[in-house]
């Protein structure tokens, strides 16, 4: 047997080892690519399951901003309209007719003359406030209608001024009136 048989052997097996080597080779190969994937679509999967869960988390935080920034406004709401309701009335009581004006007056000074000896008012009501009663008329007060009644050592003032008036209804009128505008 020569040289050349056992070369030839020597050969094949080489190439059946390297082919066996290759096709391990191979499969090692992708048996890693394939775990590389695996591992990528579940990074992958894992990241876009923070990403929604970060945007629900922002959309839940957006919301309830929006939310507390809708109370806030009503709330601001609330507290204006009462007190546009209350200038518009004052505005209205400055702007009665004089017969208004002087039943308001009359009914006043009917019902608290006893109290005093002496009545304020302000300018335009002054004639009909003298014709109206027969206490001392003391002088003239900055307001929109209405009378000051007073005793006679000044001691006890009583206010009858439409602000005045105005004022202690809407404080006693207050939620009734939230209730009426917002339910």
């Amino acid at each position: 047997m020569g040289l050349e048989p056992v070369l030839n052997d020597i050969k094949e097996a080489s190439k059946d080892e390297v082919s066996k080597i290759q096709q391990e080779a191979d499969e090692e190969a992708t048996r890693i690519l394939d775990e590389a994937r695996q591992k990528a679509k579940k990074i992958k999967g894992d990241r876009l399951l923070k990403a929604e869960e970060d945007i629900d988390n922002m959309r839940r935080q957006e919301l309830s901003s929006a939310k507390l920034d809708v109370k806030r406004i009503i709330l601001n709401v609330k507290k204006e309209m009462p007190d546009e309701v209350f200038d518009k009335a004052l505005e209205s009581l400055s702007h009665l007719s004089p017969e208004k004006n002087e039943e308001y007056l009359k009914t006043i000074l009917d019902k608290q003359a006893e109290n005093g000896t002496k009545v304020y008012s302000n300018k335009e009501s002054e004639p009909i406030v003298k014709k109206l009663t027969s206490l001392e008329y003391a002088g003239n007060i900055d307001c929109v209608g209405g009378v000051i009644i007073e005793d006679e050592d000044g001691k006890v003032r009583l206010d009858y001024t439409y602000e005045s008036i105005l004022k202690e209804v809407n404080e006693r009128s207050l939620k009734e009136i939230s209730d009426i505008l917002f339910g």
